[in-house]
């Protein structure tokens, strides 16, 4: 039975059409709106709107069917709208009255809201541990690979001297800023919408605080308003966030796909890393770097698309935000899957040694010819000039030696300061796993 049913049957078509793919979506904010609605409870009892022992009843029944909605296999009732009707329902038929009494002081809307929020900050606890393992999976191969060059590129030409470290060391700095933006969005979506109703608060005498304490939020959203009109646009931050990694993570494909061509040949993968061809032999294709970059420029797409979606809103609910779960939810699991994969492609890589002593990639020493000259006493320009000269007329011959000690160089890439920036950022990001806020719901009373 749908929660707003009154005495006339809605149109099949209309219900198919508003309904839409929530089912799928709805069954994974399940174990969420099973906490949002025990921390409710326990605060139904507090201000005197449940008893007691219905408070009791409520947690036990909520508690007991908590580890169903973690099952793969679980399922709304076909009779059921989406889950917040699919857990009422269960609770008005294992407690009568006291089930009937759960959605006192509370719509859907904030409802929907607490769960997505926690949903968010779960999945967003489990990208950061995807994030820690690819940055240290990241920083232990540019270690092992501290001696080995290859050249750098500016627009897709040879330039200058690089190396695997300093290389995959930009890569695992570059996951520190994504950290950084992350910790932001942290306490933006950080905060509890419940209590606000459909928009504009509630007659019953409710503490919010309350909630707010017993959900796992650090803040409350103080608006009721304000709450409202955060829903979509804190799905967009999460996106933005999802969206630095995969910006990051697209382009380290990018890289890669690039540095393994047989034309460059710098870095290899076993058989079992790589696809073939079915007319090629020779092929070893890296299909998976390339669904790996796919994949993240669908989620680099997000905030704009959930940004089109609800910014032309007039404030107050509307229907067309039940589509932000269906924008945001498989772009998480695109983001975790492609962390994890880039995690499994880099610990796997194989490097080319002595590649810069191939006679092709000498004008990467150019400018270390000039540096050369300067340090003998010629000014920068009239050192660049004679270079350019050698060059012209094939006189130019490199040593093939690099002098780099600065820090973030060939010869210092600073893999230990990223590694402490990495950390600062990262404890920056403690998010409660539910399971545990769930652990304490369960045995509040």
């Amino acid at each position: 039975m749908r929660l707003w049913d009154k005495d006339k049957k809605t149109e099949d078509a209309v219900m198919k059409f508003t309904v839409g793919n929530d089912p799928a979506f709805d069954k994974l904010l399940a174990p969420y709106d099973i906490i949002g609605s025990m921390a409710h409870a326990i605060m139904l009892g507090q201000v005197r709107l449940l008893q007691p022992e219905e408070v009791q009843q409520i947690l036990k029944e909520l508690a007991a069917y908590y580890p169903a909605t973690k099952d793969p296999a679980f399922a709304l009732d076909p009779d059921d709208e989406d889950i917040h009707s699919h857990l009422e329902n269960y609770l008005v038929n294992k407690l009568g009255d006291p089930g009937k009494k759960i959605h006192t002081a509370r719509s859907r809307n904030d409802q929907v809201m607490t769960a997505m929020l926690l949903l968010m900050k779960e999945e967003l606890r489990l990208v950061i541990e995807d994030v820690d393992a690819l940055f240290h999976t990241l920083v232990d191969k540019a270690e092992a690979l501290r001696a080995f060059l290859l050249p750098g590129y500016t627009h897709t030409q040879v330039a200058m001297p690089s190396s695997f470290a300093l290389w995959l060391g930009a890569y695992a700095e570059s996951l520190v800023n994504d950290l950084h933006l992350i910790s932001g969005i942290l306490k933006v979506i950080d905060q509890n919408p419940l209590g606000s109703a459909a928009g504009y608060g509630s007659s019953f005498p409710i503490d919010r605080d309350v909630t707010t304490r017993l959900a796992g939020f650090s803040d409350l959203q103080v608006s009721a308003v304000s709450a409202q009109l955060n829903r979509g646009k804190m799905e967009m931050h999460m996106a933005t966030g999802l969206s630095s990694l995969a910006h990051t993570l697209s382009r380290l494909a990018a890289d890669m796909i690039f540095f393994m061509g047989q034309d460059l040949n710098f870095i290899s993968f076993s058989d079992t890393l790589t696809t073939g061809s079915s007319i090629m032999p020779h092929k070893k294709n890296p299909d998976v770097l390339e669904l790996i970059r796919a994949h993240c420029n669908t989620v680099m797409a997000m905030p704009a698309t959930l940004n089109g979606l609800t910014a032309n809103l007039v404030s107050g609910y509307h229907r067309d935000l039940q589509l932000t779960k269906e924008l945001l939810v498989p772009g998480i699991s695109k983001t975790r899957q492609s962390l994890q994969m880039m995690a499994l492609m880099v610990a796997h890589m194989i490097p080319r040694e002595h590649i810069l002593e191939e006679k092709k990639y000498s004008m990467v020493f150019s400018v270390e010819e000039v540096n050369n000259k300067v340090m003998a006493g010629m000014t920068f320009r009239d050192a660049y000039r004679e270079v350019a000269r050698e060059i012209e007329t094939g006189a130019y011959q490199p040593s093939g030696e690099t002098e780099y000690t600065h820090i973030g160089s060939i010869g210092n890439p600073g893999l230990d300061r990223i590694s402490e920036k990495f950390q600062v950022a990262r404890d920056t990001l403690q998010i409660t796993p539910a399971e545990k806020i769930f652990e304490e719901l369960k045995h509040y009373i």
